[in-house]
């Protein structure tokens, strides 16, 4: 497949600012298209190497090498099928992450409005029995949350009894609150550890925003892959 001006080893190299192995590399994994041999056993690279190891990079840029190797060794090899799939789980895997981001948003919408969340919990620690009168739900349902995480209660000394401190009282409003709106437990979960970790809700909300800008940048350079790739596939079809 590869035609095109003949091209040293080196200056491929320099073009993307790597080792003569590195290059070598590339066409062992695939990246590169294959290679022919001079009779003396020498690698021939031509343009059509450069062009896609210009496609590579940029294919790394959106979708990282690890799935941009995967790609680009289906494409040489001519399964056109395996390389979509690679490709379509990278645009997949950025659509559940602004799913789970445009949940937490949510959840963080609903923990700010609500009073009950956002207001004052008592300051004194209290008993488990206490916290599930104060949230609204039974003790069994508390120890649930505890096993799955959400919670942690610290032990009283001698009796073991669970005591719930200010922060852990307000953190089992936050789960009520959000398990009565429907919101999963990988949501509720994120939505905790980021509470522990700013202690505001609104900064929170702030962070998730700046999140999603970034997913929205990323998306960008996955597009820009993703076109750079097809007009990479139009290009070896006319070679065909």
């Amino acid at each position: 497949m590869a035609t095109g001006e003949r091209l040293r080893a080196v200056d491929l190299a320099a073009t993307a600012g790597m080792s003569v192995q590195q290059v070598r590399n590339y066409v062992d994994l695939g990246v590169l298209p294959p290679v022919r041999r001079t009779d003396s056993g020498y690698r021939i690279f031509t343009t059509e190497h450069a062009r896609a190891l210009a496609v590579a990079r940029r294919m790394a840029e959106g979708h990282g090498w690890v799935r941009t190797r995967e790609i680009m060794a289906a494409v040489h090899r001519g399964d056109l099928p395996a390389a979509l799939a690679a490709l379509d789980g990278g645009h997949a895997e950025l659509d559940r992450e602004r799913a789970d981001i445009q949940r937490a948003l949510g959840a963080f919408e609903t923990v700010v409005a609500s009073p009950a969340a956002a207001g004052p919990a008592p300051r004194r620690p209290a008993r488990i029995g206490e916290v599930a009168r104060l949230v609204g739900v039974r003790t069994s349902q508390l120890r649930i949350w505890e096993a799955r995480g959400l919670l942690r209660p610290e032990r009283a000394r001698g009796t073991g009894y669970r005591v719930y401190d200010e922060a852990e009282q307000r953190a089992a409003q936050v789960v009520a609150l959000l398990r009565r709106g429907a919101y999963p437990f990988d949501i509720i979960a994120a939505v905790l550890a980021e509470l522990r970790t700013t202690g505001s809700p609104q900064r929170v909300r702030a962070e998730l925003a700046r999140r999603e800008q970034d997913l929205h940048r990323r998306s960008l350079r996955r597009l820009r892959a993703s076109a750079a790739l097809h007009d990479y596939l139009r290009h070896r079809e006319s070679l065909d």
